[in-house]
């Protein structure tokens, strides 16, 4: 057994956890933040994308004990975040989720390309959505967003 302190969503959170638990299996386990979901469970998918010190990791590939002293924030974690009040918004409006699986990753996603990346155009948008699958949509609805987002954000 490991010791793990961490700061998940503003919490401060100590536990005690295996060496091999995945941050993710934590958060959703431990913490009961299910709103982190699992798809893969081999880094692929990104539908477990969450930040670690604002940085996108595939908590399903992580270890809970690398994330010791970190901060960590969760789709739960951005009720306050205007970036992502604004994706919600624009993916509701364009139509960029259907059954929503890989949304809470898709989310975290784009509001790393929105406060990463100003200036990105639709290529790059593609690109950096390269990690995350969704095998709804097609793309359009969340590549529309997003850089509905970033137009939004640059007037």
């Amino acid at each position: 057994m490991s010791d793990l302190t961490i700061n998940i969503n503003g919490e401060h959170v100590t536990a005690n956890v295996e060496p091999r638990l995945s941050l993710a299996d934590f958060i959703r386990d431990h913490q009961r933040l299910t709103g982190t979901h699992l798809g893969c469970e081999h880094g692929v998918c990104g539908a477990c994308t969450v930040l670690m010190n604002g940085e996108p990791v595939r908590s399903c590939i992580t270890f809970a004990v690398v994330a010791d002293g970190t901060e960590i924030t969760t789709i739960e974690g951005f009720d306050d975040d205007e970036p992502m009040a604004q994706l919600r918004q624009a993916f509701h409006e364009n139509h960029a989720l259907q059954c929503g699986y890989c949304t809470p990753g898709m989310l975290v996603a784009a509001r790393d390309i929105v406060t990463r990346l100003p200036d990105a155009d639709e290529d790059r948008v593609r690109l950096e959505l390269a990690g995350n699958l969704c095998r709804c949509t097609g793309y359009v609805g969340i590549v529309k967003a997003i850089l509905s987002v970033l137009e939004q954000r640059c007037s």
